[in-house]
C-alpha cells in the first residue's frame, strides 16, 4: 500500500505505482467512444491517472496534458479515471480535449494492477491521482503517486521523463 492525502487526510491505495524500471503491466480499459483502449507496443505513453473529471484539479491536468501532448514525438497521453466514458466524452468535448485519449477503468482491473485504487477515505474506490510514464518498450520510466490529491502532477518532471 501507499499513501497519498484528499484534504490533509490520509487515504491508502491497494498497492503501490510500477517503479521505474519495471514493466508496466497491461491494461484494457474503455475509450470515451467504448473502444478499447490499450498500452500499445512502440509507442511511449504518459498515464495521467485520476479520480474524476468533474474535479478541478482533474479538469486542469487534463487540459494541460492536452497542451503538452502537441510538443511530444512519437507519444500518445492517456487520461485515465473511473469516470463512466459518457462522462469523459461531455468533458472533453465541452473543453475542447482532442490530442489526448480518454479512458475509463469502470471495468477493468486497471486500479488493482497499478496500485491507485483508493482503499479509504471519501474518494474509496476512485483512482489515486498519479502519473506513470512508458517507454516504447514498455518499461517505466517515471512514476509519480501525487501526495495530495488536491494538487496537480509534476507535469515538467514527466515531460522530462521522455526527452
Amino acid at each position: 500500500m501507499a499513501t497519498t492525502a484528499l484534504g490533509g487526510n490520509p487515504c491508502q491505495t491497494v498497492g503501490e505505482l510500477p517503479a521505474v524500471g519495471d514493466t508496466a503491466p497491461a491494461f484494457t480499459l474503455v475509450g470515451s467512444d467504448f473502444s478499447e483502449v490499450t498500452l500499445a507496443s512502440g509507442t511511449r505513453t504518459v498515464l495521467n491517472i485520476f479520480p474524476s473529471v468533474d474535479t478541478g484539479v482533474c479538469a486542469a491536468s487534463v487540459k494541460r496534458f492536452n497542451e503538452l501532448a502537441a510538443s511530444l514525438d512519437d507519444t500518445v497521453v492517456v487520461n485515465v479515471s473511473a469516470d463512466l466514458p459518457f462522462a469523459q466524452a461531455r468533458f472533453c468535448g465541452a473543453e475542447g480535449i482532442d490530442k489526448v485519449v480518454a479512458a475509463s477503468a469502470y471495468r477493468s482491473t486497471f486500479g488493482a494492477d497499478y496500485g491507485v485504487t483508493l482503499a479509504d477515505g471519501k474518494f474509496e474506490g476512485l483512482l489515486a491521482r498519479s502519473v506513470v510514464v512508458v517507454d516504447a518498450d514498455g518499461t517505466v520510466i517515471h512514476s509519480q503517486l501525487v501526495p495530495e490529491i488536491g494538487t496537480e502532477p509534476d507535469y515538467d518532471a514527466a515531460v522530462a521523463s521522455l526527452r
